[in-house]
């Protein structure tokens, strides 16, 4: 909602504090059957998109959210081919994907087509690989197509979802991850935004533990800024099949694109786990015995 004087808040209640924005226009609104979407243009985020309340993206600094979801799984992964990415309706994720050419197909799996319909008109530069061969759009439930794939048959599934209720609830569950397990091929990564680390720091924790449980043999947590999410700073958890491949930090420092924010060097410091959390995530390993094999 945007109040009398133009600022757009997002409260977050638990927390004590909010997220503002001064708002220009409001360009789009609409009720899908799944969900609330506004479309702003703001003062100096430039244009923004609004789900249900939460902000979602931004001109000024999505490439932050999707250059970190997506590039350190892939440099994590020896030589990934074929990509799932689960939501991601805006395409930024998809457009730092196709990036890599060793990658032959990307398959997105958004459960609300009027969200990408919108970002290819509010927000052309996320959407402008759409057109890639490489590329398919499948508008349908991304749980429910992960139940139905064959298995071994993707090298990197990336979960670029909204918070865990709503739509996009069945995503953060043991049963989703044995089913993304299944799908794997050996030393496959899946890679899922987790929340703020300040503010969500046991959603982190429960799903490294219910990673592994499901399967995955081992879990780790990327930290990155994101200043229209709550609090600011953000996280993604990798989980892989059969143990991390190392890093290609020769591939990733001569990488044949450009970014505003990945290189070599921001991959090995995101995965420095600070100390405050370092407990956390040590008893979340401890606690968590697969209660299968990998594969």
């Amino acid at each position: 909602m945007v109040n009398e004087a133009g600022w757009f808040s997002e409260v977050y209640p638990h927390h004590g504090s909010a997220l503002s924005f001064k708002v220009i226009d409001k360009l789009h609104e609409e009720q899908t059957p799944f969900q609330r979407i506004e479309i702003f243009e703001t003062e100096w985020f430039g244009t923004l998109m609004v789900i249900d309340g939460c902000t979602m993206v931004s001109d000024r600094d999505n490439f932050l959210y999707h250059e970190m979801m997506t590039h350190p799984a892939l440099y994590s992964h020896p030589h990934p081919e074929r990509v799932w990415i689960i939501g991601g309706g805006d395409c930024g994720s998809l457009k730092e994907v196709l990036k890599h050419p060793e990658v032959q197909e990307v398959l997105q799996i958004e459960i609300d087509e009027r969200v990408t319909r919108l970002a290819e008109q509010y927000f052309p530069d996320l959407c402008a690989a759409n057109g890639d061969p490489r590329a398919r759009l499948l508008f349908a439930d991304g749980v429910r197509f992960v139940q139905e794939a064959a298995a071994d048959s993707v090298d990197v599934v990336i979960v670029d979802s909204t918070d865990p209720v709503g739509p996009a609830e069945g995503l953060f569950n043991a049963a989703f991850y044995r089913e993304c397990l299944r799908c794997l091929r050996p030393h496959g990564i899946l890679a899922q935004q987790s929340e703020s680390p300040l503010f969500h720091p046991d959603l982190i924790v429960a799903m490294r533990r219910t990673m592994r449980q499901a399967g995955f043999s081992a879990t780790r947590t990327l930290f990155f800024p994101q200043s229209i999410y709550p609090s600011g700073w953000w996280s993604g958890t990798l989980a892989a099949k059969g143990g991390f491949a190392p890093f290609r930090e020769a591939d990733a420092r001569a990488k044949p694109f450009a970014t505003l924010y990945y290189n070599a060097e921001v991959h090995r410091a995101a995965f420095a786990v600070p100390e405050f959390f370092r407990h956390l995530l040590a008893d979340a390993e401890q606690e968590a015995a697969p209660s299968r094999s990998p594969g």
